[in-house]
């Protein structure tokens, strides 16, 4: 039987459209890591309350996480700008966190084995769920930067979509993201703070790769 090495555990925390699920991508793929978008998992809540509001209760959710694969992530319709303000909303409700929460710790802790690790993006991965992170990173931008992100890729899906909108939306879940009561979003003293507003994607990439690249050199395997 194949015994696990000691993994890498990358947490990252950001606001929205801030870059940091790009870089957990590229970040997951030099390393071999498993990634999660942690936020992809109330999107897809958000997702059957929207599209199925009569069979949208608690039961059905939890039996709904429990069969959650990564693969049923990826589905486009939770790009979706609706989608993102009712998972900002459904995210503050404890029962759905405790479900949801089961799920992101056994990504984080016990990844298949195939992979080195995993590196975990979303709002509270520094302090909630991978405390123990070996890197923990704070990425952020400017809103306005941040708000243009969001627009250029929802105009993919909706060509009618404003800028003013998408900006309002940003600043709507910034406000839920920074002042729910449980787990809210904030940097923690030991993680790197990111700033993307003038950085292409290549250059933070090789930003972060060149602090892992340092610790990993300095203790050696991780």
């Amino acid at each position: 039987m194949k015994k696990r090495k000691k993994i890498i555990k990358i947490a990252i925390d950001s606001p929205a459209a801030a870059g940091a699920g790009t870089q957990a991508k590229l970040i997951s793929k030099h390393y071999n890591l498993l990634h999660l978008d942690t936020g992809r998992c109330y999107r897809y809540i958000a997702n059957i309350k929207i599209s199925h509001p009569t069979k949208y209760n608690f039961r059905y959710i939890g039996e709904k996480i429990k069969k959650l694969r990564i693969k049923d992530l990826q589905n486009k319709k939770l790009l979706t700008d609706k989608v993102a303000t009712v998972a900002s909303i459904i995210a503050k409700d404890k029962k759905i966190r405790k479900l949801v929460h089961s799920f992101q710790l056994d990504c984080a802790y016990n990844p298949p084995l195939k992979y080195n690790g995993s590196c975990l993006d979303g709002r509270d991965i520094t302090y909630k769920i991978i405390p123990d992170a070996e890197f923990k990173f704070f990425i952020t931008a400017n809103i306005k930067t941040r708000a243009q992100r969001r627009y250029k890729e929802l105009k993919r899906f909706n060509k009618s979509i404003n800028f003013k909108d998408v900006l309002k939306s940003i600043k709507k879940r910034d406000k839920n993201d920074y002042s729910r009561n449980i787990s809210p979003l904030k940097k923690t003293k030991d993680s790197v703070l990111i700033n993307t507003t003038n950085l292409s994607k290549r250059a933070c990439f090789l930003k972060i790769k060149k602090i892992i690249d340092k610790k990993i050199k300095i203790n050696g395997n991780l």
